[in-house]
């Protein structure tokens, strides 16, 4: 390279990092500039940046309650619906908003999470609620999810990433050359920085918040601590049944999940609704939370299936079918999933009306664009017709099945991580498929979902006697200590109202 050539590219150097110093300068000016119209925080009386109204923000919940409703489902049990609310509505009124109008729902759903929308929208699956046992423990989780609401902190979150998205926007017109990858990268990181710095600050902020809630409300603020300490129980056992299965385990969305009941800056938060405890104050209602989720649907519902074991029972629709044994099986509101040990291959099966008079080959052709399949070939298992074959998806082995029922199309698509491992899963894979029958009278039982039923402990009682009869296939010892709060070693106390699953 001549000295020419250096000098030119020592000055484009140099002038690059002067335009992307002008870059960095410019979005800090942005988000400087937008401090002008910062609204003060309803919490500390801080002004917030923040990007939308109190108007927008309550349209944006009410836009979004019924994707909510119709993605998980509202419980079908309008007294737990009112008490839920009643509870909410006892924390609502002593926030830092309570002009606003809190609407809680119960979600008819076994996984266990509890979140909120800006402007009041606060949810709650029966899958949480299974484990909680008292009405200060559902108050925590009610008041935690209400202290994100009071201090806007979805708004805060969405105002800050839309302010990076702005500052890009802005630099890449004012310097083009700037619009390529690694700026971009660049931005990704700054905005994402900008971000994860809100999560721990703002989940703590909440349980304090939740804490304050609870003391002014009349409940035991403590409550927030044993709700945390039934979480991390449940996310123990979960992660070591997922390690068994060869997968990764989800736990509860926040800060409940992510740190221990010792952590001291946790405690030293919680701790701080000590002030607002008076003689008024402690109330648990153990007895009323009980009497109120008597007869709650565990696990699976009837509408959206049963699992039990390997098999799978759907009463509304009248099918049934079978996965191979080990597999982890996930319940999704549009689809049925299996994942193999490890992750290595996996089976997805979806529902479409046959709304034309079509064979299942031609059903695979026209309505799914898979026109190009390999070994091709009818099924007829069952006294039901299908179709299936093999084809590629990204390079990889994939295996796809078409089988009639009643005036629906059931749609099986199967495949592997290694496509040197296809042949081994396509036996399981074309198994799963034509296991598919219609439900059997002597399997309608199996299609009724199991309940919680709230006895008084006596003394033939014993966890190893309730899991016998419990049709709980996962470990039913352990989830029945969980949904007693005697996890992983407690015994049933004579005498004591418990929860048993029948």
């Amino acid at each position: 390279m001549s000295g020419s050539d250096e000098n030119a590219m020592l000055v484009l150097a140099s002038t690059r990092r002067k335009q992307l110093q002008s870059l960095c300068l410019l979005a800090g000016a942005l988000l400087f500039l937008s401090l002008a119209g910062c609204a003060q925080n309803p919490v500390t009386g801080d002004h917030d940046f923040v990007m939308l109204s109190e108007d927008s923000e309550i349209e944006q919940g009410r836009t979004n309650h019924p994707k909510i409703i119709s993605q998980y489902g509202r419980y079908d049990d309008e007294a737990l619906q009112a008490y839920v609310q009643t509870v909410g509505n006892h924390l609502a009124v002593v926030s830092h908003r309570e002009n606003l109008v809190y609407r809680f729902t119960v979600l008819d759903s076994p996984v266990i999470n509890a979140f909120a929308l800006p402007g009041g929208y606060i949810y709650i699956t029966r899958g949480l609620m299974s484990y909680l046992n008292s009405e200060a423990q559902l108050a925590a989780v009610l008041g935690h999810e209400i202290g994100h609401v009071t201090a806007r902190h979805g708004i805060r979150q969405q105002s800050a990433a839309q302010a990076a998205s702005i500052g890009y926007t802005v630099g890449a017109i004012l310097f083009p050359e700037l619009a390529g990858a690694p700026s971009q990268d660049l931005f990704n990181i700054f905005g994402g920085a900008l971000l994860s710095g809100y999560g721990r600050e703002h989940e703590l902020e909440s349980d304090r918040l939740g804490a304050e809630y609870l003391a002014r409300a009349g409940y035991a603020p403590e409550a927030m601590m044993d709700v945390i300490r039934v979480l991390k129980d449940q996310e123990i056992f979960a992660a070591a049944q997922a390690k068994k299965q060869g997968r990764e385990s989800q736990g509860y969305h926040g800060l409940f999940a992510s740190h221990p009941d010792n952590d001291t800056r946790l405690q030293q938060v919680v701790a701080k609704a000590d002030k607002y405890v008076g003689t008024h104050n402690g109330k648990t209602n153990r007895a009323e939370y009980l009497n109120q989720i008597n007869g709650m649907t565990f696990g699976d519902s009837e509408e959206q299936g049963i699992r039990f074991d390997r098999h799978f029972y759907h009463l509304p629709m009248r099918f049934a079918l079978t996965f191979p044994r080990g597999w982890h099986i996930s319940n999704q509101p549009t689809s049925l999933q299996a994942v193999a040990f490890g992750g290595k291959a996996f089976i997805e099966i979806g529902v479409m009306d046959i709304d034309r008079k079509l064979s299942p080959q031609e059903f695979i052709e026209q309505r799914l664009k898979v026109s190009t399949l390999r070994a091709g070939r009818n099924l007829n298992s069952n006294s039901l017709k299908g179709h299936t074959g093999i084809f590629e998806d990204n390079g990889r082995l994939a295996r796809i099945a078409v089988i009639f029922l009643n005036k629906q199309a059931f749609i099986f698509f199967a495949g592997v991580k290694d496509s040197n491992e296809f042949e081994w899963f396509d036996k399981e894979f074309l198994e799963t498929a034509t296991s598919l029958h219609h439900l059997r009278d002597d399997e309608v039982k199996l299609a009724k979902a199991k309940r919680i039923e709230i006895v008084t402990v006596g003394r033939q009682d014993s966890y190893t006697g309730w899991a016998a009869s419990s049709h709980i296939t996962n470990s039913p010892e352990m989830q029945l200590r969980l949904l007693n709060g005697q996890y992983p070693n407690g015994e049933l106390i004579l005498g004591q109202r418990a929860k048993r699953i029948q």
